[in-house]
């Protein structure tokens, strides 16, 4: 049987010539163009409102719940100073005053710092890029409402009494030996926050690279985009570890298996090797986004392109590279050896160079152009004073003999906030001036901002300056209250009266970003005269996001592309009507950005509340060990995702080509590596494959730091079993890779009994998988323990494999997955790559390791 037509290609001209793009658009095919578009992505309203997935709308109810939660933090703060102020406080007793601080940096790091770098990113990347939306909005919508709802469940536990109180980094055997719900609170609950985190992670890097617009080759996209590739990066390898982590002590906290326990072979090390490997990439993580939106107010303000703008990129890259080379920095006093402890030295003194770079980028900027010194640029002018002074301090700690002289002190509170302050908070406020024009369409106060500047900055300096010199003088972390004799009293007592004019700052900002601005006249379209596409947007703000998506020659395109919001706004350029009344954006190749096809985007739906919903019943009832509703609410939440998918993404259209504009016409399905789908399965299996990677290192951690492991008597998997695993399971994966050959020949018989076939082998190497390790006791040693973990991993994995598996069957029978229209089974088949590579490393670490280690 001959093989069916696959997608056409791209038909018509490009990229487009002068003359084409000069030719005027009748007035009545603008207005029907704009009405198209305005029917196709209309917002909601009343209260079916809350099911949009706009970037416009998510990502400012993503970047408002995240400032929610970092007012919730500060005021936790206040409480933590007002205690601290005095010697001999009896302001909050040693229990409560554990809550608050365990809770104020939980939620500045998980609640606050990443995910307002990623609400800040849904809401802008498209307009970045002149791209109508993001590639996956039900899926930014969802990871919304898992973090909102995570959020809560985590700092409602204070209200009952019930919050972790082990600290942020929650390290056993404290944490996991601690009474009550209070650790199970912080790890289920913020892995729940963590999925949203990475589903927002993937969607930006799919963004950045597949919904540039048409001639945005990659060495020309705004430094923002390229920072947003960087730090999505970082999340999908930073993140992972610390899930693994989460994974392993909540299975210690519930079923007791001893994997951090040292009578049972276990090591409380692990944890704290997988929570900095996550740790100090978080530092980064934070820092980056927030040197983003400097990178785009500097050139603003200088009236001129960014200096250095390859060195720039490639200093980011340098950055969270070596990023992950640090995390061991904060365990200087755990009895490393000392050739550790002088790498990791060394590595942390290196990653000053590129962040040096960036930062003498921005400063020849400056100089090298004719400043004007707006409110934005204040703002950042006081990061960056500020964030030097953390640096420096972080140099400081870099170097062994002082970092043991002042670990675990107020030192190193001092620096942390410099440096998060500096890095993160201060930069975050001058994109909340600059952007405001963007997604409000006002302008915030010039005069209360320089109010609350001023409050915040000397409020900061005045609480954490202090900090150092009591660091120095011995006050430990973490003490509720201390005597009078120990003379910190005084310096306790300035860096309260600090926070509270801090407090003051941010109640002025908080004042004028919530503040009615109805009576503000009109502002112009680009009131900072950006260079950039995100000021090309309608005022007043049409939900569009562009009139028509441009074609980009250059990195600064509004000053160098003559015309160009003028054309834009005829309708010009590309998808300038929406003749299905179909919400629709340009997907465009990684390197050139070269126009592939036409990607119709998700509306407005619930199902994404109902998921997220569902998914935090999953992992919020074991909290309470309350199993049955937890799987209950698992199995619902997958369903809800299947409908989402099966109803909304790669169905076959109904056209395979569409007039783009400019006489360009584009095909409306792909598959494969030319499909957004396929590379969010790629992005995303690579975090799960970091994730899977700790495991396996914890493994050989214990290898190498345990002389009991394994136990001399130990009972091992049978190799048998072990053997039939990786067996079926690579069965099932080329059984999986046949119905995707003979699928797209025509042979949908044949296809359908090879998806059978890789289902039933995909269950009976799970049933393998659980017999080569059933004998065994997890509860008795760290070796059987680390065992049943790799099994129970592999077999979840496993099963979204034969859910996926079912779906494609189900899509082929109803008509969803025919030989031209295979998206679903390419993807899923990429999925099983990753699933056989894990089996043949389980089924060798079940078999093969015991008999070289013993």
């Amino acid at each position: 049987m001959s093989v069916p037509e696959r997608m056409p290609a791209p038909e018509g001209p490009f990229p487009p010539t002068e003359e084409m793009l000069s030719e005027p658009v009748p007035q009545d095919e603008q207005e029907r163009g704009k009405a198209e578009l305005r029917e196709a992505w209309k917002t909601p309203e009343g209260w079916r409102y809350w099911s949009a997935v706009n970037n416009t709308e998510v990502g400012v109810w993503y970047a408002l719940t995240a400032f929610a939660f970092m007012l919730t933090a500060g005021l936790l703060a206040l409480a933590i100073r007002v205690q601290l102020a005095f010697p001999d406080s009896q302001f909050l007793d040693a229990d409560r005053f554990n809550q608050f601080f365990t809770m104020h940096g939980s939620a500045m790091m998980f609640l606050f710092a990443v995910p307002m770098f990623e609400a800040i990113s849904i809401l802008l990347l498209p307009a970045f890029l002149g791209a109508r939306d993001m590639p996956f909005p039900r899926l930014s919508a969802y990871g919304y409402w898992c973090f909102l709802i995570g959020g809560i469940f985590v700092l409602g536990s204070l209200l009952f009494d019930a919050g972790p109180k082990a600290g942020w980094f929650m390290y056993p055997p404290l944490a996991t030996k601690e009474e009550g719900i209070g650790p199970d609170v912080w790890l289920l609950g913020l892995s729940f926050i963590e999925v949203a985190s990475i589903a927002a992670a993937v969607e930006l890097i799919v963004g950045a690279l597949k919904c540039r617009p048409p001639g945005m080759r990659v060495n020309i996209m705004p430094l923002y985009a390229w920072y947003v590739l960087v730090v999505g990066g970082m999340i999908l390898f930073a993140f992972p570890p610390l899930i693994a982590g989460d994974f392993l002590f909540e299975l210690e906290r519930s079923f007791d298996w001893p994997f951090f326990d040292p009578t049972r072979g276990g090591d409380p090390v692990l944890w704290q090797h997988l929570f900095w490997i996550f740790g100090h990439p978080e530092v980064y993580i934070v820092f980056l986004p927030s040197i983003a939106i400097a990178a785009m107010i500097v050139p603003t303000v200088a009236r001129r392109p960014m200096v250095g703008y390859s060195w720039i990129v490639l200093s980011a890259v340098g950055t969270g590279f070596l990023s992950f080379g640090l995390w061991v920095h904060h365990m200087f006093t755990t009895g490393l050896p000392q050739m550790s402890l002088a790498f990791f030295s060394a590595a942390s003194e290196a990653v000053v160079i590129p962040t040096g770079i960036q930062l003498f980028a921005f400063v020849a900027t400056l100089m090298v152009g004719r400043v004007r010194m707006s409110l934005p640029m204040l703002w950042i002018a006081g990061a960056l004073a500020i964030f030097v002074a953390g640096g420096l301090t972080g140099v400081m700690l870099a170097l062994v003999p002082f970092n043991w002289q002042v670990h675990d002190t107020y030192f190193i509170v001092a620096h942390l906030h410099y440096t998060l302050f500096g890095g993160m908070v201060f930069p975050v406020i001058a994109g909340v001036y600059y952007f405001f024009p963007f997604f409000r369409k006002k302008l915030l106060s010039e005069r209360l901002g320089r109010w609350s500047f001023w409050l915040v900055f000397t409020g900061f300096n005045v609480t954490f300056l202090p900090m150092h010199m009591t660091g120095l003088m011995g006050m430990p972390r973490r003490i509720f209250t201390y005597p009078e004799s120990s003379g910190w009293g005084w310096l306790n007592l300035i860096s309260s009266v600090g926070a509270f004019i801090v407090a003051a700052g941010f109640a002025v900002f908080l004042y004028d970003l919530l503040r009615p601005k109805h009576r503000q006249p009109q502002i112009p379209r680009n009131p900072w005269g950006a260079g950039t596409l995100e000021f090309s947007h309608d005022v007043p703000e049409e939900a569009w996001g562009v009139r028509s998506i441009p074609h980009i020659t250059s990195r600064y395109p509004l000053w160098d592309q003559p015309k160009l919001v003028e054309r834009m706004d005829a309708g010009r350029f590309y998808l300038p009507d929406a003749p299905d009344r179909k919400r629709e954006t340009i997907v465009t190749s990684v390197i050139d950005g070269k126009p592939l096809y036409v990607q119709e985007v998700t509306g407005p739906a619930w199902v994404t509340i109902l998921a997220a919903v569902f998914t935090g019943g999953a992992f919020i009832f074991p909290t309470f060990h309350i199993y049955t509703p937890a799987i209950v609410c698992g199995a619902f939440a997958i369903v809800c995702v299947l409908w989402w998918l099966w109803t909304a993404t790669a169905r076959p259209p109904k056209n395979d080509m569409r007039e783009a504009g400019l006489g360009l016409r584009l095909p409306t399905y792909a598959s494969g590596p030319n499909a957004v789908g396929w590379w969010a399965i790629w992005i995303t299996m690579l975090g799960d494959a970091t994730a899977f990677a700790s495991l396996v290192f914890g493994y050989f951690f214990y290898w190498t730091a345990r002389p009991d492991f394994p136990p001399p008597d130990a009972a091992h998997p049978e190799g048998l079993w072990a053997a039939l695993t990786a067996a079926l399971l690579v069965l099932a994966w080329a059984a999986i890779v046949t119905a995707r050959e003979t699928n797209v020949r025509g042979r949908q018989g044949v296809a359908r009994g090879s998806i059978a076939l890789a289902i039933c082998a995909a269950a009976g190497g799970a049933g393998a998988a659980w017999l080569a390790v059933a004998d065994l006791s997890p509860t008795s040693h760290v070796y059987p323990a680390m065992l049943w973990a790799l099994m129970v991993w592999l077999v979840a994995h496993v099963g979204a494999g034969v859910v996926m598996q079912g779906y494609c069957l189900a899509g082929s029978f109803f008509g969803k997955l025919t030989p031209k229209y295979d998206a679903d089974l390419r993807n899923v088949t990429l999925f099983w790559h990753f699933i056989a590579l894990k089996a043949l490393v389980v089924s060798a670490v079940l078999g093969l390791a015991p008999m070289v280690l013993s």
